[in-house]
């Protein structure tokens, strides 16, 4: 996607370092970081510079590539796992890079260890890529079948799941690029997301940097809008996904798939097959949700009349805060999962159904 006009990645490797935009600076700031260090990455997805699942799981495979660099021994590559996976426990994806890279690394001489780190690492930034290229494919065909309801479609999308939460083209987001690049007229209303506005902040910049049509409204607004039947309908993406279809997301998600349900609305969920967590029968019970520091909700941050960055409180001293950063979507509530091999019911059966198309989908590629 583009920054500027310049296409660009969300993270890349540039010699012994990665770099990524940090996105905590966005969108007043375009700031590029640099990671030298397993340490400085884990930090960056635990700060949220690099957020978003798919991302995060890039960052992880980048983060353990840096690490072997400097030590390839069993207890760096040992600590450098350990350390990656324990910065954000929700998001699968995270877990599953560090799979990848343990299950290629162990075996491997030391000597061998760094060059294959850096190549996995790369391959699972390309394969991203490639795979948000298909959502955007599958879910245009969805935007279609819309098309008849009216001239100018209105998508409603929550938190981020754009390119800036990929490594490049988004889950959520990649229908609808695909949908304005295929001529399609569409209009997206942006939740802002609290507590961290990543949908104020990020979805609103990214979609004005490539140019689609949008409107960021309060977190509230967004059932309203459907029952105003200005709604056609609703993506969203994911940080993990249960056997039975339950879908975890940015805290938020829940409410939007009970005023789509209840109006009528479709609610789609965009994700890649390495977000399918068969491990976890039920999401509601099984999914992990990460609490996060109660300052979130206290303090907002953002840049004056002139400019300078600030940050200022808006509650009370001495209320408490309670800060879950995620939530559970029941699959009832869900009307299809689109990922890479298509677009699948929330069901056992669908779960089931997308985890062997990529099976096989792989099979045949390798």
């Amino acid at each position: 996607m583009k920054v500027e006009g310049v296409p660009t990645r969300a993270i890349w490797r540039e010699g012994p370092r990665v770099c990524f935009l940090d996105q905590t600076r966005l969108p007043h700031r375009v700031a590029v970081l640099r990671a030298d260090s397993v340490e400085v990455m884990a930090r960056a997805i635990i700060d949220m510079q690099v957020r978003g699942a798919p991302l995060i799981g890039a960052a992880a495979a980048y983060g353990v590539a840096l690490a072997i660099q400097q030590d390839a021994s069993d207890a760096a590559l040992r600590s450098a796992l350990e350390l990656l996976g324990g910065t954000r426990p929700t998001a699968v994806n995270l877990h599953w890079a560090l799979r990848r890279q343990r299950t290629r690394l162990t075996p491997l001489p030391a000597a061998e260890r760094a060059d294959a780190a850096w190549a996995i690492a790369t391959q699972v930034a390309d394969e991203d890529v490639a795979t948000n290229a298909a959502i955007g494919r599958h879910g245009l065909a969805l935007i279609r079948a819309l098309q008849p309801r009216g001239a100018r479609l209105n998508l409603l999308t929550h938190c981020n799941a754009g390119w800036l939460a990929t490594v490049d083209g988004g889950t959520a987001l990649a229908p609808v690029y695909a949908a304005v690049e295929a001529g399609i007229d569409l209009h997206v209303w942006v939740d802002e997301t609290r507590p961290r506005n990543q949908g104020a902040a990020l979805t609103a910049w990214e979609l004005g940097q490539q140019g689609v049509p949008h409107t960021v409204i309060a977190d509230n607004a967004g059932g309203h809008l459907m029952q105003r039947g200005e709604v056609d309908a609703v993506i969203v993406g994911a940080d993990r996904i249960a056997a039975n279809g339950d879908v975890a997301n940015k805290i938020g998600t829940y409410l939007k798939a009970l005023a789509a349900h209840d109006n009528g609305v479709p609610f789609w969920v965009a994700a890649p097959v390495s977000t399918l967590d068969a491990a976890v029968a039920d999401g509601i019970a099984g999914i992990p949700i990460e609490n996060r520091d109660a300052d979130e909700l206290h303090w907002v941050a953002g840049v004056d009349h002139s400019g300078q960055r600030r940050r200022v409180r808006v509650t009370p001293e001495g209320s408490p805060g309670h800060n879950p950063a995620f939530d559970v979507t029941p699959a009832r509530l869900v009307d299809r999962i689109v990922t890479e091999c298509g677009a699948f019911e929330a069901s056992r059966p669908g779960i089931s159904a997308a985890i062997l198309a990529k099976a096989g989908e792989m099979r045949t590629t390798t």
